[in-house]
């Protein structure tokens, strides 16, 4: 299947029912497998609890077939890419709760967006001068996995029903195509196929570099993830501040998994997380999006 084929059409289904449907296949026909030896690709081999909520998921999830563990670096291209691919479909269909012309796109730096354009002059100023590198960093032009961007509006379309702008107000406001041509970063998505290690919590340091560092408003910022862990969940979803909100790949499958084991520890863990308000299914992101 065709990583634009997401969506597999359905009369009497929701959108974001055949969307999720899609997303699920789509990381089901090449990533989230079952390896011949029973250990699915999501899995920590070192983990007892890990091992069998992960098998337990992904056949929840459909798919018994065997497959190869992907390298980390291209299991999560892949990942980065379905994400892309779901919010590219859903997107769009949400206008009557959000309206605006909202783009996707991977791995893009944040100085080509309005709130974080200054950033270049600061990296052109740092490459020229390699002292001012040392004393500032190079760690604030990051690269977010999938962005959501708003464009800015033409007058000819914020007028559409009253005449609300001229050119003797709303001069600075970047939301207009007269003052600013610069797409507005409206989401920052970290994806982070499994959280295995500290590099996970990178998602944190982006974070808060798009918090310190913007001149505007701050765009939503989350994370998804397929961990099958709460505990390894817990090390991002818990706290606020820095994340809007961790989102699973596949939360309602994963707590019958968990239930199902009888991990009881770990189901009370997800439970506070999701009460809490810090971890929700993929479902859920796009309209999270919308607001």
């Amino acid at each position: 299947m065709a990583d634009d084929e997401l969506i597999l059409a359905a009369a009497d289904d929701a959108l974001l029912v055949t969307a999720r449907r899609g997303f699920h296949a789509a990381l089901l026909s090449n990533q989230l497998q079952i390896a011949a030896d029973g250990i699915a690709s999501i899995a920590d081999r070192g983990s007892k609890a890990s091992v069998a909520i992960s098998a337990n998921l992904v056949r929840r999830l459909g798919n018994e077939a065997e497959g190869a563990r992907l390298a980390g670096q291209v299991a999560g291209a892949k990942f980065e890419t379905q994400v892309e691919t779901l919010l590219k479909n859903v997107m769009p269909k949400l206008a009557i709760l959000r309206c605006g012309d909202f783009r996707v796109f991977r791995n893009s730096a944040i100085t080509l967006y309005e709130q974080y354009e200054h950033l270049a002059a600061i990296e052109a100023a740092t490459e020229e001068h390699p002292a001012l590198k040392v004393a500032l960093g190079a760690d604030y032009i990051i690269k977010p996995d999938v962005v959501v961007v708003r464009m800015p509006e033409p007058d000819e379309t914020i007028n559409t029903g009253a005449l609300i702008v001229d050119g003797t107000v709303a001069n600075h406001t970047s939301i207009r195509r007269a003052n600013n041509l610069k797409p507005i970063l409206h989401a920052s998505v970290s994806c982070k196929w499994t959280l295995r290690s500290d590099r996970a919590q990178n998602a944190r340091s982006e974070a808060l570099n798009l918090i310190r560092n913007r001149k505007g408003r701050l765009p939503h910022t989350v994370v998804v993830t397929a961990e099958p862990t709460p505990g390894r969940i817990a090390s991002l979803a818990l706290g606020t501040g820095d994340l809007d909100c961790v989102y699973h790949i596949a939360l309602p499958e994963l707590r019958a998994a968990i239930e199902e084991l009888g991990y009881e520890d770990s189901l009370d863990l997800l439970d506070t997380m999701i009460d809490g308000k810090r971890l929700r299914d993929i479902s859920d992101l796009p309209l999270d999006l919308a607001v």
